[in-house]
């Protein structure tokens, strides 16, 4: 399967998932995870339709495999927190969860205009 593929089923399971159809979007995002099991935006996802629909373990397990793709990810790292958190570990919820503030403030310095009022 091409990155284009894969991203075709990415977009069509968060399409799928935005109407109802969560079964259809953890199908096709497990196909995307296993023709690519690299793909981080696909396990990323997957945690978050897993998290959503209160499966904790299978969102954990995405969220895991997120993360082992890129750990500097600021959002991966957020739904690590909040999965955790769901889990009732507070403290390796706050771990992920200083993990994306500190993530956030590195791109607040690499990125100071995005972070302006608005105003040029």
């Amino acid at each position: 399967m091409t990155t284009d593929e894969i991203q075709t089923l990415i977009d069509d399971a968060t399409f799928d998932y935005a109407m109802g159809e969560t079964e259809a979007a953890i199908g096709k995002l497990a196909r995307a995870t296993e023709a690519d099991p690299k793909s981080f935006a696909a396990w990323h996802a997957l945690a978050e339709i897993h998290f959503s629909s209160r499966h904790l373990d299978e969102a954990l397990h995405a969220a895991e495999q997120a993360h082992a793709l890129d750990d500097q990810d600021l959002f991966i790292n957020t739904t690590l927190s909040r999965i955790w958190m769901e889990r009732g570990d507070k403290e390796t919820a706050e771990k992920y969860g200083a993990q994306a503030k500190i993530l956030s403030w590195k791109d607040q310095l690499k990125n100071p205009e995005e972070q302006s009022d608005g105003i040029n």
